[in-house]
Formats: C-alpha cells, structure tokens, sequence
C-alpha cells in the first residue's frame, strides 16, 4: 500500500512495486489521480484523506481485504509550506501535523495489525512472514530548512516514529524510513525548470544535480525486499551529498583549496 500514490514519489514508488511484480493499493486525496495510477498498474485505487484516522484506517483494511491481505506500506503522503514561523496559522499547522504525523502513525498501527502474526523466522533467521514498512521523511526533518518549522518538526517526528515501530515490531515486521532532498516532483517543479534556481540547487549539491523520483523508488523498493532483510531502524538520507557542505566554512575553505590545487 502506498499513501500519497497519485503523483511524484509516491507513484514513481507505486510503479515500480507493480513492475516487481507486487499488487499494489494506491491511496490517495486525490481519488482521479489515484485512479489512473492504479489502472495503468493494475492495481486498487482507494480516495482517502491521510489525516483522517478513521477514514484511513478503513481504506487500508479494505485494501487489505480487497488483496488477500498486507505485506508491504509505503508511508508517502506529506504536505508542507513556507513561511515565517510567526506567520503561520493553527490551521495550517494542524494540517501539517494530521497528514505528516498522525497518517503515518494511523498508517503504522493499521499495518502492525493486519501484519501481526506472520512472521514465523525462517531457518536463516530472516523473518518468513511479517512484512516491511518505509516511511518518507525528509531531509528537512534531519536538518531544518529556513520557513518549513511546522514541516521539519513532523519530519523529525517521523524519523523518530520509525524508530520505534522498528523496535516494537521486530522481528517479524522492518521498519524504515528515507528522506529525500531535492527531488523534481510536480509540488517542486516550479524550482526545477527555472534554470536559475535549479542550477543554485546544483551547485550547492556534491553529485551537480537534482534527484529523481524513481531513484527514491529504487531505494523504497530495496528496502521494502529481501535484500534488506537485516536492515530495520534505519533513516536514510537520500540528497546527493547536500548535507554534507558546510555554509560556514565551505565558502572560506574553497578558495583556499583551489590556492593549493
């Protein structure tokens, strides 16, 4: 199941969880777009507001029952803004909190669940039920951006979230998370094709470029798979190198490297 699945991330993820073969409940607000991914995979299209418990908690039950049970969540959905932190309304702030947070934790106990009781150990101590869980965070909520407060502080809760539910979970359901940087999505076009903005974001990105949605699906997949069978707790960051600069030092040390070079 995919929250957030009718566009950017969460259908680049929704589609390749399809091309590996896996029947795949594509949650979304936006019930058109949730659709259209879903006939084009194959899949089960379910309209649902994230920050609604009830309302999500049904529609990943009905998922569940609709496709011969749950193995698989991709925690997706999110909604941020921008603006001063003194600027923003309790509205706005509850919003943030609803879809961010309380989804993925609504999310997390629905899947915890509908997934308890199948995860028997195999002979490798692998486990051969259970299932796996990532949830998107954001680099934001690793390191704080300038006007995203209320939406860093819920990333950081997310990153925390996935913790425990690791922990609790263990061993028969992985729980991990990713969190993406800049990623060209329909939300953040708007930077990506104005080549000025896209090319200071390029620069100021060790790899020289923005990251791509199906990347991130990429990643989700690993981790959702065998591959990853000893991997649970984890937070990773996906960002090309950008948290790596230092806005301190970097553009006095630069100058001084080339010097030498």
């Amino acid at each position: 199941m995919v929250t957030g699945g009718a566009s950017g991330i969460g259908e680049a993820v929704a589609r390749r969880l399809a091309a590996d073969g896996v029947a795949v409940a594509v949650l979304d607000r936006n019930g058109d777009g949730a659709h259209r991914v879903a006939n084009d995979i194959g899949g089960l299209a379910i309209a649902v507001n994230v920050g609604d418990p009830v309302e999500l908690t049904a529609a990943i039950e009905r998922a569940s029952s609709e496709l011969g049970g749950m193995r698989y969540l991709v925690n997706n959905a999110g909604v941020g803004n921008l603006k001063p932190l003194a600027e923003y309304t309790d509205r706005e702030v509850d919003l943030i909190w609803k879809v961010n947070v309380s989804g993925t934790f609504t999310a997390l106990r629905a899947a915890a669940r509908l997934m308890a009781g199948a995860g028997a150990s195999a002979t490798d101590g692998r486990s051969a039920g259970g299932g796996a869980i990532v949830n998107v965070a954001s680099v934001s909520g690793v390191r704080p951006t300038r006007g995203e407060a209320p939406y860093s502080a819920a990333k950081a809760a997310v990153v925390a979230l996935t913790q425990a539910a690791a922990l609790e979970l263990a061993p028969s359901i992985r729980v991990n998370c990713v969190s993406p940087g800049f990623i060209r999505t329909p939300l953040n076009e708007i930077l990506a094709a104005d080549d000025a903005m896209r090319s200071q974001i390029e620069s100021g990105t060790p790899l020289g470029r923005v990251g791509h949605p199906a990347e991130v699906a990429d990643l989700v997949a690993f981790l959702l798979s065998d591959r990853a069978g000893y991997i649970t707790g984890q937070n990773v960051v996906m960002d090309g190198g950008s948290m790596l600069t230092s806005a301190q030092m970097d553009p006095v040390l630069g100058p001084l490297l080339e010097q030498f070079g």
